[in-house]
């Protein structure tokens, strides 16, 4: 019957120790399951020199200013920079289609084109 008769100050001390650690233990689990789990990756191609190509095509054919095509040229490359480095925030991973030999990836060219065509419409506004 002693432990019953703790003063105060003992039993609540012996409570904040068991509660900090049944908090470190569930802060250790969370965080061994937070290191432990890795996002599910996924693989994707994209035709990045079809792609340019046809931009180039395109600006070659416009009766432009040559200072307006290489301004243009320049907005389009670092627009296609931006929207490669975006698509893969998400956990995939992206491969220029004409670096890859074989295998079956998923082909984001479409996706790439219109990520590029949202940056550079949002950079034509003021």
């Amino acid at each position: 019957m002693d432990r019953l008769n703790l003063p105060l100050s003992q039993l609540g001390l012996k409570l904040l120790a068991v509660a900090l650690l049944v908090a470190a233990l569930l802060w250790g689990a969370w965080i061994t399951q937070q290191v432990t789990s890795s996002p599910e990756q996924r693989i994707v191609t994209v035709r990045l020199a079809e792609t340019i190509g046809t931009f180039v095509e395109e600006a070659a054919r416009a009766d432009a200013d040559p200072a307006v095509v290489q301004a243009a040229s320049l907005a389009y490359l670092k627009a296609a920079e931006s929207a490669v480095a975006d698509m893969g925030h998400d956990g995939r991973v992206v491969l220029v289609a004409e670096a890859v030999l074989a295998g079956a990836a998923e082909d984001a060219t479409s996706e790439l084109e219109q990520r590029i065509a949202d940056k550079l419409a949002g950079e034509k506004q003021p």
